[in-house]
């Protein structure tokens, strides 16, 4: 049954209704859709350990909302009840004042998990990392291996993916569940061990991390400091969290936004709006390099009225050939495609890219352009193509890598803002071509 926002609930028999036959995560889903009087009814009614399989199925600001209705023993014991990369990534959103008053009542041996996490950077591979393992011994029979998961696994982040550890707890390897299971008992898991793991540092970039997994196919990846000493490991869902969150703001600001970080309908009216302001003005300022190039080929313009006919075929034309090169290589960059060493293969290519969009829209152009307004302006225009695909391609291509060089987020340098670069350099292009070949 699907929830909309405008479902009601009267009384509990309803709520009772509404919730049976209904998993955790299908009612963490629905209920975001509701509105908080309906939340706030819906988790009242629930019990304990219903509400908190719900609670671990929620993102951040869903489990912020959560809690603030709660009752503070309640509170207390959902937050008692994450895992510590889970409870480290929800009071990276919560103020410091709230995050002190949970540690304090949080077990001792939870606190100590948690503020262990906190003491890394943001972003980092230790912030996202899971300090609650398993870790086998070489000399372990895979019978002993398996004796001592059942016993020890209910509290460990997964079981699927366990590192080896010497006795002074440095990583040797990595030893995979079904590898126990289908090997031969009496064989040692040193027999069966991946030796040479891949392996990261605590001040990793998270996203690094994440695409390491990905890349890898693997389930877990160990988190080691300098000596090698095994500190967590960083499983495949925090690595899709981390992707998504990512890609969320990556693509915000390929549009010319600030990403918000939470779910949209849980941010102001006016945190929307400021998302968005900074970037409009800045390509407001950036315009006026439009309205420069104009003012320089007024006289131009007065002379051949044509030609203003089709500035919006061709600015909006380059303007969308920079927008593919830029989100083409800023999405080539975020998966490892490209790297700044790629620099001038990149430009290279992008430039031959666009000559030949350039050429084959320029080929479409000509005939239609010569019928409706002479040969002469249909090589003007078709001459512009080439030049400004040429041109857009380049500077789309251009822009991320520097980015990523100055190290600033390839992002930053979005569609907007190369479309508006484009705009102005394109115009610049046309009007000189036209004095060219119209001897004006």
């Amino acid at each position: 049954m699907k929830t909309e926002k405008t479902c009601k609930f009267s009384n509990p028999g309803e709520i009772n209704a509404w919730l049976r036959d209904k998993t955790p995560l299908q009612i963490a889903e629905e209920t975001a859709h509701l509105d908080p009087t309906q939340q706030e009814a819906i988790f009242r009614q629930i019990n304990r350990e219903l509400s908190l399989n719900i609670f671990k199925q929620l993102n951040v600001a869903q489990q912020e909302r959560m809690l603030s209705i709660a009752e503070r023993e309640h509170a207390v014991f959902l937050v008692e009840e994450l895992d510590p990369d889970d409870r480290a990534r929800l009071f990276n959103e919560l103020s410091a004042e709230v995050v002190d008053g949970y540690l304090a009542e949080l077990s001792p041996e939870e606190r100590r998990l948690t503020n262990q996490l906190l003491s890394y950077p943001v972003e980092s591979a230790g912030r996202i990392m899971s300090p609650e393992f398993l870790a086998l011994h070489p000399a372990m029979t895979l019978v002993e291996a398996l004796d001592y998961i059942r016993k020890n696994g209910r509290k460990a982040e997964t079981v699927h993916t366990l590192p080896v550890t010497d006795e002074q707890n440095r990583l040797i390897g990595l030893c995979e569940l079904s590898d126990l299971v289908l090997g031969a008992p009496e064989r040692q898991v040193a027999e069966i061990m991946h030796k040479d793991p891949h392996a990261v540092k605590p001040g990793a970039d998270q996203e690094e991390v994440a695409r390491l997994l990905q890349a890898a196919d693997m389930l877990a990846v160990p988190v080691v400091d300098e000596d090698g000493l095994l500190l967590g490991i960083v499983t495949i869902d925090d690595a899709m969290d981390v992707l998504t969150l990512e890609e969320g703001e990556d693509l915000a600001r390929a549009g010319g936004a600030e990403p918000l970080g939470r779910p949209y309908f849980s941010v102001s009216d006016f945190r929307l709006a400021k998302s968005r302001v900074l970037w409009l003005v800045v390509l407001i300022f950036a315009a006026t390099l439009t309205v420069q190039v104009l003012n320089l080929f007024e006289s131009t313009l007065e002379t051949v009225v044509s030609l203003a006919l089709f500035i919006p075929l061709l600015i909006g034309t380059g303007g969308n050939a920079g927008a593919q090169s830029s989100t083409t290589i800023v999405r080539s960059m975020a998966v490892g495609d490209v790297q700044p060493s790629d620099f001038v293969r990149t430009i290279l290519r992008e430039a031959r890219v666009g000559f030949l969009l350039g050429a084959m829209l320029g080929l479409l152009s000509y005939l239609p352009v010569s019928l409706y307004a002479g040969h002469a302006l249909a090589l003007v225009v078709s001459l512009t193509l080439v030049s400004i695909c040429t041109l857009a391609s380049v500077v789309g291509s251009v822009m991320p890598l520097a980015a990523r060089f100055l190290g600033v987020d390839p992002a930053v340098a979005s569609a907007p803002f190369v479309t508006t670069i484009v705009d102005a350099t394109g115009l610049l292009v046309y009007f000189l071509i036209a004095k060219a070949v119209l001897n004006l």
